[in-house]
């Protein structure tokens, strides 16, 4: 096209390639004609200029008496050192529209001149070289990136372009247009500049985008038109600097791919920029009305976009102070302590302030997509930034339900993985961390999609998770065929198909591969003592070790003891597959007290746990009146610490877990108490119809009386604990391991869908199943009373009486003898008692606690040379009549004892059946045969009618 056909093309023939670049710095020129100006000595020289690149032959056009001034310059790409206002000054006040920056260098654009004053004004001297290269080593690609232009203001005033006043109001929009062009790229212009307060090196001032202002004089119209596109210009290069900034490494990959999503946006600006230019060259009618009509649809999506470049700053904090020394904000507490476990050393950044990444930016842009779903262009914009944002997302989504693995390097996927915490810990882990903590739920981090199925997620990712470690999963294989973003119609299907594929792949591991039924069925022959002939065989071989403190206790003698018990043919235990996994250990706390530690500490905050104070206040005053001492625990004999230890492989470990283990530690201990103290009774009961001074009747009828009190007493014990043993076996333990197994074998059935074709369903998920085995438990130690402090304590003192009173028997009987006149001195007592003094003589100082000791009939004793014994103590062979009244002293504090607290038992378990636990019920009108000899007893006097 000739220029004198088109008087716009021979001054704005050059710009088109400085427009479409899309560089933003621009270095200061005279925009004249300055080929001839010589440099002066002042001026200092950039480095890697590319004013020594080959230059074309200026040439001058004159269109209707306007004088334009051209100069061409070829475009050579070098590499530059990182330019500042610091190390480039240049001799003039107008910035050179060209010299865009790329990640090579600068391009130096062509420099052309213009006559802005349209009647005669003359051409302005254009300098030959603005740049000249220096011999300094080639910088590093990035500079360009970070360099900072030179401001206009710092340019002489010689070199200042004319004032607005001076031209006519045409040549003014000319001057607006051509600076406009430019100013809506990021840089300054001849008459449209940043004001004073703006500096670009200050990165919070390029995030908040630059205010312009006017040089004055210019007309009040095109003023108006100007401040109104001056803003897109302040989006345009705030958003940019969002953009340089939120793709660094910290802000994870849903901001980068946010960024890259604007870049696309920012490209298709500059595109229109471009077009605009061209339209100013070839079209005579373009004017500044014309360009604000083009740009009025642009101006809104940039607003858009400043507006939610400008809360995601404001929700880092880049926008506002830091407080550099403030701890407030950290990234997360756990991730930091995750770190120093791992490593020992804090992460780099790990002090920093809270990033928002992640979930918090799909919610925000969710949020904003609600808030303007009135807005046609809006709403389209905003769909797609979150669509292109959430694709990372959506592919750790993936990963996670359909591989179990999570790839989130910057800690931004919803669910969050402890790395510390490994399945080898589990046989230590009393509190299931491994399935608790090993995966949580960032609830802060969640997107508006996944809230009302994050559950879902966790626990889909959780199971496929536990499939893949036991080699179950194809880690391998690439997913296909899924929702690469929010906005998929498929989002949720994917979500619910890949948690019910998990669940039923995790429940058949555990029940068909793993055998679960059958392993549950063997703890309940272990701990619940059910078809317990091996154990009984146990007990009667482990007697004499576990009699003695339990810190004396061989425990490998008990373990093979046990081993050959379970292997003993004809047992039942013979037939089981698991017995090689039941270990026998020695608990160091009694079961009482370590009960009583459990249930009188309520209502803490899982903060507080850790705090030693905080456990002492809401401890109840019946904690603090039990015994606690070291004594009582040192006291405990191998009965009372015996406690089996059972090992389960993962991931088995997952459903009968150290935490459910323990409990089934609880209720063995508990009845092995029982099935202990039963055993004590029956002794002596063998000793009530066995041994002489029990069966020989007497003359005096007190001691008749007494004796008959001391059957009545026994037996009544005996139907507390036999009661009490079948209440918890047969009325507790049994219906609710029934209704257990019922719902473990509804879940394996449940796993095998009817219609092959069918997708799957959930019926039944490991956690309900989880959750079924510990309700189990928690509900038989509620109603076996071990969860209720007021009946422990109750049961507690009841079950000292009996063991006191067991215990105490073979000291009855010696005391007998010396009582009964007709049995001082005879041959058959002076046997018994020779006998059993020197042998209680020589194994006290060996024992410290009283124990029973099953005794034949003295006349069955093996005869024994009297010579070689010392003579037996006076008060053994003297009959004494002070011993009866003593001894009826003693049983009637027994007596009084036993009826004491049995009353009280009575009465609290017939108020909790009330009002808590409706099996108690039972367990009190069992209880009222105990309690009937007792009311009898007290009525009827020593009468002998008590008996």
């Amino acid at each position: 096209m000739s220029t004198s056909g088109n008087p716009r093309s021979a001054a704005h023939n050059d710009r088109r390639t400085a427009t479409t670049s899309g560089a933003k710095p621009r270095v200061p020129s005279s925009r004249a004609a300055a080929k001839d100006r010589p440099i002066s000595s002042g001026e200092i020289q950039p480095e890697d200029s590319a004013s020594n690149a080959p230059q074309k032959s200026n040439t001058s056009h004159r269109v209707n008496g306007y004088s334009r001034n051209t100069t061409e310059r070829q475009t050579a790409r070098v590499h530059s050192q990182i330019t500042t206002r610091e190390t480039l000054q240049v001799r003039t006040k107008s910035p050179v529209k060209g010299l865009p920056v790329d990640g090579d260098g600068i391009d130096d654009r062509r420099l052309r001149s213009r006559d802005l004053d349209r009647t005669s004004s003359p051409p302005v001297a254009t300098a030959p070289a603005l740049f000249r290269r220096r011999e300094k080593p080639a910088p590093p690609p990035l500079a360009s990136r970070i360099s900072i232009p030179p401001l206009a203001s710092l340019l002489p005033e010689s070199l200042e372009p004319p004032s607005l006043k001076q031209l006519s109001s045409s040549a003014q929009e000319d001057a607006i247009l051509d600076d406009l062009l430019y100013v809506l790229m990021g840089f300054e212009g001849q008459y449209i500049r940043y004001v004073d307060s703006y500096d670009p090196s200050v990165e919070k001032h390029r995030l908040a985008g630059p205010s312009f202002r006017i040089s004055p004089g210019i007309d009040p119209s095109l003023r108006d038109l100007t401040i109104s596109m001056l803003k897109i210009a302040t989006y345009y290069s705030a958003i940019e600097a969002f953009v340089e900034v939120q793709s660094r490494e910290e802000f994870g990959a849903i901001n980068h791919a946010l960024c890259a999503s604007i870049r696309k946006l920012l490209k298709d600006y500059l595109v229109l920029i471009a077009q605009l230019e061209n339209q100013l060259i070839t079209n005579d009618s373009f004017s500044l009305h014309v360009l604000h009509l083009h740009t009025l649809p642009t101006s809104h999506m940039m607003f858009q976009i400043y507006t939610l470049a400008k809360e995601i700053l404001q929700k880092n904090a880049l926008l506002e102070d830091d407080l550099d020394d403030s701890v407030d904000g950290l990234d997360d507490v756990d991730d930091i302590l995750e770190k120093l476990r791992e490593d020992g050393e804090l992460p780099p950044g790990g002090m920093s302030k809270t990033v928002y990444k992640g979930g918090n930016v799909l919610r925000l842009l969710t949020d904003r997509l609600s808030y303007m779903s009135g807005d046609p262009a809006a709403r389209t914009l905003l769909q797609t930034l979150l669509r292109d944002a959430s694709r990372p997302y959506m592919m750790m989504l993936n990963e996670w339900l359909h591989h179990g693995g999570i790839k989130d390097p910057h800690a931004e996927f919803l669910i969050k993985e402890q790395k510390s915490i490994r399945r080898e810990k589990l046989e230590e882990d009393f509190t299931d961390e491994y399935w608790e903590k090993r995966y949580t739920i960032r609830d802060a981090d969640v997107p508006p999609q996944l809230e009302v199925v994050k559950d879902k997620v966790l626990l889909a990712g959780k199971y496929l998770n536990v499939v893949r470690e036991c080699g179950g999963v194809d880690i391998s294989t690439a997913v296909h065929d899924v929702p690469r973003s929010f906005d998929d119609p498929r989002f949720l299907d994917n979500i619910n198909s890949a948690y019910a594929h998990a669940n039923s792949s995790l429940l058949s591991l555990l029940l068909t591969t793993h055998a679960l039924p059958a392993r549950l069925q063997s703890m309940k022959h272990y701990f619940f003592l059910d078809h317990s002939d091996f154990f009984t065989y146990f007990l009667d071989l482990s007697a004499s070790e576990l009699k003695k403190p339990f810190r004396h206790v061989n425990v490998s003698k008990l373990q093979s003891l046990l081993d050959l018990v379970l292997r003993q043919p004809g047992s039942i235990a013979a037939q089981d597959p698991f017995k090689e996994d039941v270990k026998v250990q020695m608990n160091h706390v009694g079961l009482t007290k370590f009960l009583m530690g459990v249930v009188n500490v309520r209502g803490i905050e899982q903060d507080e746990t850790n705090d030693p104070s905080t456990v002492e206040k809401y401890r109840t005053p019946a904690s603090n009146a039990a015994p606690s001492t070291a004594e009582e625990d040192n006291n405990m004999t191998g009965f009372e610490a015996l406690e089996f230890k059972f090992s389960v492989p993962f991931p088995l470990s997952l459903v009968i877990s150290s935490k459910t283990v323990l409990r089934y530690q609880i209720l063995f201990r508990y009845l092995l108490s029982m099935r202990h103290l039963e055993g004590l009774l029956v002794n002596s009961w063998e000793d009530h119809n066995k041994i002489l001074s029990w069966t020989h009747r007497s003359r005096d009828p007190r001691l008749e009386m007494w004796k008959r009190r001391a059957w009545t007493l026994r037996s009544r014990m005996l139907v507390f604990v036999q009661q009490f043993t079948y209440y918890c076996t047969a009325e507790v333990i049994e219906p609710n391991w029934q209704r257990l197994m019922a719902r473990v074998n509804g879940s394996r059935d449940s796993t095998t869908p009817q219609d092959r074709g069918a997708p799957p369903k959930v019926n039944r998920t490991v956690d309900e199943l989880m959750e079924d085995h510990v309700d189990f438990l928690d509900t038989c130690l509620k109603e076996c009373m071990l969860m209720n402090s007021r009946l422990l304590r109750i049961h507690s003192k009841l079950t000292s009486v009996c063991t006191l009173f067991a215990t105490y028997t073979p000291r009855l009987t010696r005391d007998l003898f010396p009582a009964d006149a007709s049995l001082v001195d005879t041959p058959a007592a002076n046997r018994y008692l020779s006998l059993h003094h020197h042998h209680n003589h020589h194994s006290k100082p060996a024992t410290t606690t009283t124990t029973t000791t099953t005794t034949a009939n003295p006349t069955t004793s093996t005869s024994t040379s009297t010579a070689s014994k010392p003579p037996l103590p006076a008060n053994l062979t003297t009959y004494d009549p002070a011993k009866l009244a003593a001894m009826e002293d003693l049983m009637g504090k027994y007596e009084q004892n036993f009826n004491h607290h049995l009353r009280i038992l009575l009465d609290a378990l017939d108020y909790y059946a009330a009002t808590e636990t409706v099996a108690l019920g039972r367990l009190c009108a069992q209880l009222s045969t105990a309690e009937k000899g007792g009311r009898e007893r007290v009525g009827g006097g020593l009468d002998g009618s008590g008996g």
